[in-house]
């Protein structure tokens, strides 16, 4: 049995059967329109925060791309999304993990990465994504193979735990390390000659490290004075400030990610450090016009209207559901405001900007496809 209350409040009880049966129908075509309208809501939403996108032709040059951005702000999810950018058209991308998070496998939904190159994705057009998920140790056991040929030291320190000692002791070596085997992987080549990877894609330690992780040249004067891997460290160096390498920030708008990103901007420049975009995350749709906002945050909406326009599109609501939505809606325009105020300092940066949505299910691998298409469309 379903009571119905039809619109002068009386109630109508509806009973078993056939009755049922188109009942039932008819309210799986109402959801089957409401799964349309919320879908459709969400692409209009998209195109609305994205239609002023654009990729800055530094970024479209380089092909070391580091990803920073305060803790939270996404910039893991961004960094995936721009290597499933970059591998269209059959391009072969690699994306490097340095702080042992396994970040990378969770939001492609595989097991742990090894220390070594692991495909993990395929994009548009036949493209692959590789993944690294750098390890100290393992790097460091490396290093001292390649560069001094100790790889049996390196290994008689592993049985007596010394090398986290080592990299705690002197946290400039564990920088050197990383951004040593970043290097190595952006210009290894094939038996062919050719370049193995078409660009690399470096989840980056947060906004308040960044500077001093791609400082390599003034890490490595407190470490060695000369021999090989004070060259090697001066041959990154040349890389990381070069027009091969950008480095993207992404940020959300909200008062401590702000500030971060705008110190961060100016340490790297102070650095001579190219930065690439400044990646706004999860941007709220604004759903109001853009002329009320101001007074609508402040409590000022006129409910006769908005009843008026939830009856012309056939809401009936309750006068409790109706009070609730006035006031998500005043919270939303509030949202909006802080928005507006904190855009308003990014744009004294005077860094190229790339606003990304606030995707309605979260993010998952499909999230991960969706972010990338809308940074292939904004010319990444």
């Amino acid at each position: 049995m379903v009571d119905d209350t039809a619109d002068d409040g009386t109630t109508h009880t509806a009973g078993g059967g056939a009755g049922d049966g188109a009942r039932y129908a008819a309210q799986a075509r109402a959801d089957d329109l409401a799964d349309d309208v919320t879908a459709a809501a969400l692409r209009e939403d998209t195109e609305d925060v994205t239609a002023q996108n654009s990729w800055p032709d530094s970024a479209a040059r380089a092909r070391l791309h580091f990803v920073s951005g305060k803790g939270g702000t996404g910039k893991s999810t961004v960094a995936a999304a721009l290597a499933l950018t970059l591998a269209a058209d059959g391009k072969r991308v690699l994306l490097v993990e340095c702080e042992g998070r396994q970040g990378i496998a969770q939001l492609f939904d595989s097991p742990p990465l090894p220390p070594t190159d692991t495909r993990i994705a395929t994009s548009e057009g036949g493209g692959e994504v590789w993944a690294l998920a750098i390890d100290i140790e393992h790097a460091l056991l490396e290093y001292l193979d390649m560069f001094y040929n100790l790889g049996f030291a390196g290994r008689a320190m592993k049985r007596i735990g010394a090398i986290d000692f080592v990299t705690t002791v002197a946290p400039g070596l564990r920088d050197v390390l990383i951004t040593g085997k970043v290097k190595e992987r952006i210009i290894a080549t094939d038996k062919k000659g050719t370049r193995v990877y078409d660009a690399v894609v470096v989840d980056s330690p947060p906004t308040g490290r960044i500077g001093s992780f791609l400082d390599v040249t003034k890490a490595m004067a407190d470490l060695a004075k000369s021999g090989p891997i004070r060259n090697q460290s001066e041959g990154v160096a040349r890389l990381l400030h070069s027009e091969e390498t950008v480095i993207h920030l992404v940020t959300l708008l909200e008062a401590m990610p702000i500030t971060e990103t705008i110190e961060a901007v100016d340490e790297l420049r102070g650095k001579d450090l190219h930065i690439g975009s400044l990646i706004i995350n999860r941007v709220n749709p604004i759903h109001l016009p853009a002329d009320s906002i101001d007074d609508i945050a402040e409590g000022h909406i006129d409910a006769a209207t908005v009843a008026k326009g939830l009856t012309a599109v056939g809401i009936d609501a309750s006068e409790s559901d109706f009070a609730g939505l006035l006031t998500e809606t005043i919270e939303h325009a509030s949202r909006l405001q802080a928005q507006q105020v904190a855009k308003a300092q990014l744009d004294e940066v005077e860094v190229p900007t790339l606003e990304l949505p606030t995707l309605g299910d979260g993010i998952d691998l499909g999230g991960l496809y969706e972010l990338a298409n809308l940074l292939q469309k904004a010319g990444a």
